[in-house]
């Protein structure tokens, strides 16, 4: 059984930065690509940003050039670096592998 647990959401001021994070185990971390989603409320879950087993990265346009994904396959972690927030990068954040989901942290970008 997989396991993905994330941490690092809260609250930031806009044009500040979060970093979250997502460990995984019960699987071969390496071997699989790893994916942020995020949900914002009233709208549907949208992806964020991916990273492959080979570290070939893609990003929403929303996001790209602000948002950076990286893995530690030594650690079975996932990263998230989020840069120039934006009130409308308001969201629960979910880390995902195949078909299994972290429970979410929360990002909330206001002044």
């Amino acid at each position: 059984q997989v396991q993905l647990v994330e941490s690092g959401g809260g609250l930031v001021q806009p044009g500040g930065s979060l970093r979250l994070s997502c460990a995984a185990s019960g699987s071969i971390f390496s071997l699989n690509a790893m994916r942020w989603y995020r949900q914002a409320p009233g709208k549907q879950r949208e992806l964020v940003a991916g990273i492959t087993s080979g570290g070939d990265t893609n990003y929403a346009d929303s996001v790209r050039g602000r948002f950076t994904i990286s893995r530690d396959n030594a650690k079975n972690t996932v990263y998230l670096q989020m840069n120039s927030l934006k009130p409308e990068d308001t969201a629960v954040y979910y880390c995902n592998q195949r078909g299994y989901w972290g429970k979410g942290p929360l990002v909330t970008v206001s002044a």
